[in-house]
């Protein structure tokens, strides 16, 4: 199961942040701090995967990527695939460049409905519900008609 989804700037400040676990709000922005902090110290060669046993709890993994000004990171349980993941992640930034047209971090911000329309049909309640591109570019469009 995704525990959460976070997108994140290179000095720390969420841009998107969506839970699927019910945590208070003080506890989400230790976790997105704390997520932070374990990012940024990484080298760009380490491998996109990290251990968030300290974080979320035991057997629960960050997979994430690093592309330009952003991080995009999900929380995963045991029980995903990381290379699964590492491609849903492709997915998910495709995605946003094939509707922004390079997806860059001020469409996150000042299109923050629809980048949460785009994630809410990948992901729904912690499970993947779709992985092709354009089928979810489709299903956005038509909300957004």
């Amino acid at each position: 199961m995704i525990d959460a989804v976070l997108v994140m700037n290179t000095q720390g400040k969420p841009r998107l942040a969506k839970f699927y676990k019910s945590l208070s709000p003080v506890k989400q922005q230790e976790i997105v701090r704390k997520v932070y902090t374990g990012l940024s110290s990484r080298a760009e060669h380490f491998c996109n995967f990290v251990e968030a046993d300290e974080i979320f709890g035991a057997g629960t993994k960050l997979v994430y990527k690093h592309f330009a000004t952003l991080y995009f990171v999900f929380v995963i349980d045991s029980g995903e695939s990381e290379l699964g993941i590492l491609d849903l992640i492709q997915v998910f930034v495709e995605t946003l460049d094939s509707i922004f047209k390079n997806v860059c971090e001020l469409d996150i911000v000042f299109n923050f409905n629809k980048v949460n329309t785009v994630l809410d049909e990948i992901v729904m309640g912690g499970q993947v519900v779709e992985t092709n591109s354009t089928e979810i570019v489709k299903s956005v469009q038509e909300i957004f008609k």
